[in-house]
């Protein structure tokens, strides 16, 4: 476990109303009047959690390059998962289970958009593999508005093993990459799935592309070739979602 700052007002309120228990201090901008900032500060000091007014220096210095909004909280964040975890998460969710899978997604910005999505979508877990991954920094808890901390990271050692486990559990792996005629609209997604997205550069790896069961596309019948990894994850996850909630 580390400490880590989790800087500005979406996230620092999805810490206090999620995680509590983690958040060790809230720092607020001296001379603050926002509204919000202080209804943070007010919630945080009847949690418990001691409240620090502090100069907007400071707060730029432990924000770094994200916009802290005049509020920062020192969080003391918690290991991700492992693959350990895999087989947990998946009984737990049963049939319905949704995994999202991110093969080289190492943007911060992109890694926290598709955790929101993820969230949004009720997904069981994100896998990601351990040496591609950014990590639940500052940057991927702003980005993801709160879905860090409502949906289960996974840092998978050996991402293809941790792909062989889903699919020993029963779980239908759907690969997305630009040069297949399958549409991602075709592929039964009702049952448990994972959805797998590789980098915008360089797509899936090879061994992870093998050890999909299928490999799809999103139709795109404009003039661009490829999404940003998190559009297309957004799709994809609300496509199952939506193939789903259709009677039989």
């Amino acid at each position: 476990m580390s400490d880590s700052w989790i800087v500005g007002i979406n996230p620092v309120e999805g810490a206090l109303s999620n995680d509590a228990s983690r958040v060790r201090e809230v720092l607020v901008e001296q001379g603050q009047r926002n509204a919000r900032v202080q209804e943070l500060a007010a919630r945080a000091k009847t949690l418990n959690i001691p409240v620090h007014h502090r100069s907007r220096e400071e707060l730029d210095r432990v924000s770094g390059e994200a916009r802290h909004q005049g509020v920062v909280a020192r969080y003391e964040a918690p290991p991700m998962g492992s693959e350990n975890d895999i087989e947990r998460l998946l009984a737990e969710a049963g049939q319905g289970a949704l995994v999202l899978v991110l093969d080289g997604v190492t943007d911060p910005h992109n890694l926290g958009a598709c955790l929101r999505s993820a969230a949004a979508a009720g997904a069981t877990m994100v896998i990601v593999p351990k040496d591609r991954a950014v990590g639940l920094t500052p940057v991927v808890r702003r980005a993801s508005a709160g879905g860090a901390d409502r949906v289960p990271l996974i840092a998978a050692t050996n991402l293809a093993r941790a792909l062989r486990t889903l699919k020993d559990a029963g779980v239908w792996i759907t690969g997305l990459a630009g040069d297949t005629d399958t549409s991602v609209y075709s592929i039964d997604m009702r049952g448990p799935v994972a959805l797998v997205l590789g980098s915008e550069g360089e797509g899936m790896r090879r061994l992870t592309r093998e050890t999909c069961d299928f490999v799809a596309q999103i139709p795109m019948p404009g003039v661009m070739e490829s999404l940003n990894v998190s559009v297309a994850t957004g799709i994809v996850l609300f496509e199952a979602l939506r193939q789903r909630s259709e009677k039989r």
